[in-house]
């Protein structure tokens, strides 16, 4: 059965309502229509147009067009559907078109008076002009980029760096604020025991396991060997490197004055309770390998609390693939027995070469004057300078091996407005490169040691001590996110004082110390070390200066 609706009759308002519709929506029906199934009940909903519309005054349409709808209603017997042909729509595209063509050109529009024409071709000019203008700012720029800004401008931007790079140097300082911290002074002295009962147990631990090793190698009289091996003095050493792994290693040597021979070991720890002791440097004689005394034996003379051992990466094979990659092995003396040293020292017979002591007093003497010079300018921003010094090596060392020209140098110098005369600079130039491996190169280590100085390996322990705490893993890199973890603020006097909340004082190191790192998730030793040798430059009591390291960082 099939039956078709014609609409539904509308009132009379209805038909006003529409009496304003134009000619071309009627035209937008065809008298195509298509099926649409649905299998639903065969009910005809009620259709009601006059719904569609609310009030009289929403639209202006003159007539609405009819569409026809079909329902046709399948068999008893079949499986119900409804059919509902709704009317075909013209394309949307040829549609739409011709109705914006007769919207915005109407073929009754008036022709426009001469105002509206002077009103468009002024404004035709000035977009033109505007194109060209910008045209002409995009060549421009970056001309302008490489000239020199205007003068006010500049001063602008001069002023608001030097007031971060002043933000960031009063931030650094409020770390000596540690330096009369009442805390550290009630515990240090428990502290101290526990650490030398751990230190003495260590010492002996090394010196059995190498009096074992040599007493079951050397095939000579017992008695005889056991006292060439009882004269001998004991020094504690770590190995020069910006590399965290290396330079945190636990290292522990013997020279033995019988035969001028020398031998390093190295503690390791595991865990709280197991330990090992592996030789790190074989039992042997050696000689200077760079400096005045290159090519002469190490003698008891050279061995001090903050002298440089040097030996050849190559000749050692054990050693791990990090220090080899280096042509020189450093090792600093960080502390050593004087109760044997000063023993052997009235037992022997041996005298320094005149020559050469005094050369080396003289060149100690030049560098001592331009290290003073240098403090002066490096008294409150010395964070800043020696930490950007160090990227700034570190960008120049493609090679990574540490070497760099003496044009870097000078450069280095000048980037950071750090006044040297050139003549002293000359002086030291040929200094380090008598103590360097390579020709007219110089490791940039030694450059910053020698010409800004560094702090006393009393001072180099507890940072070694902070940063092996932070290093739990031992990978030579911390991350920021566990350096917030472990940094303390509570104990700071503006803390205290209600001054600066502990927040305040831990994010103000944190910016510090992020800006003097290449990645800004994680420092690295080396990192660590020039940021509190910065700090060191203003400190002049040691004992403040450990208070500042021991009282953050709880060691």
């Amino acid at each position: 059965m099939d039956l078709e609706v014609k609409g539904v009759a509308a009132s009379r308002s209805q038909t006003r309502l529409f009496s304003g519709r134009k000619n071309s929506l009627q035209q937008g029906w065809t008298s195509r229509s298509w099926a649409i199934p649905n299998s639903c009940l065969p009910m005809v909903p009620p259709l009601d147009l006059g719904s569609l519309v609310d009030s009289d005054e929403e639209d202006n349409f003159s007539q609405a067009p009819r569409g026809t709808v079909h329902v046709r209603l399948n068999p008893p017997g079949s499986q119900p559907a409804l059919g509902w042909v709704v009317p075909c729509q013209r394309p949307y595209t040829q549609h739409h078109l011709r109705e914006v063509e007769e919207d915005i050109i109407p073929e009754d529009l008036p022709v426009p008076t001469g105002k509206y024409k002077l009103k468009y071709q002024q404004y035709a000019s000035e977009m033109k002009d505007g194109y060209k203008q910008y045209i002409q700012r995009s060549v421009e720029k970056p001309k302008a980029a490489s000239r020199p800004e205007s003068k006010e401008k500049c001063d602008q931007v001069d002023q608001t760096s030097l007031d971060d790079l002043m933000s960031l140097d009063r931030k650094a300082l409020l770390q000596q604020g540690y330096a009369n911290s009442p805390y550290r002074r009630r515990s240090s002295a428990r502290k101290s025991d526990v650490e030398t009962v751990a230190i003495e147990k260590k010492k002996k631990t090394v010196a059995e396991q190498m009096m074992i090793d040599h007493l079951s190698r050397i095939r000579t009289n017992s008695t005889l060997t056991e006292n060439d091996l009882s004269q001998k003095v004991e020094f504690e050493g770590r190995v020069l490197s910006r590399n965290g792994r290396d330079a945190c290693r636990e290292l522990m040597g013997f020279f033995f004055t019988h035969d001028q021979s020398l031998t390093v070991y190295e503690y390791r720890m595991f865990g709280k309770n197991r330990t090992s002791v592996l030789p790190f440097i074989k039992k042997d004689t050696y000689s200077h390998q760079c400096g005045r005394r290159k090519g002469k034996p190490y003698e008891l003379a050279d061995f001090y609390t903050g002298a440089t051992l040097t030996f050849l990466s190559c000749d050692h094979l054990c050693l791990p693939k990090s220090i080899k990659e280096n042509s020189l092995l450093r090792l600093r003396i960080t502390n050593i027995d004087q109760v044997a040293l000063k023993s052997l020292k009235a037992a022997s017979a041996e005298h320094g070469e005149e020559d050469t002591v005094s050369q080396e007093a003289q060149d100690q003497l030049v560098l001592q004057a331009i290290q003073d010079k240098l403090k002066e300018q490096l008294h409150k921003k010395g964070v800043r300078i020696l930490t950007g010094l160090g990227k700034y090596f570190q960008r120049l060392d493609k090679k990574g091996n540490g070497l760099l020209e003496k044009a870097d140098f000078w450069q280095a110098l000048k980037t950071f407005h750090l006044e040297v005369p050139e003549q002293d600079f000359e002086s030291s130039w040929l200094i380090l490169q008598s103590h360097g491996p390579g020709k007219n190169k110089v490791d940039y280590g030694e450059f910053k040691r020698a010409i800004f100085g560094e702090m006393n390996e009393y001072r180099k322990s507890f940072v070694r001590k902070a940063f092996m705490k932070l290093d739990f893993n031992k990978t030579g890199i911390v991350s920021v996110i566990d350096i917030r973890k472990c940094y303390c603020a509570k104990k700071h006097p503006r803390v205290i004082s209600g001054h600066s909340t502990e927040e305040e004082i831990k994010s103000s190191f944190l910016e510090t110390l992020k800006d003097a790192c290449s990645k800004y998730d994680e420092v690295s030793y080396g990192e660590f070390e020039d940021y509190y040798e910065g700090l060191s430059i203003g400190v002049a009591s040691d004992e403040d200066f450990v208070n500042i390291l021991c009282t953050p960082w709880g060691i």
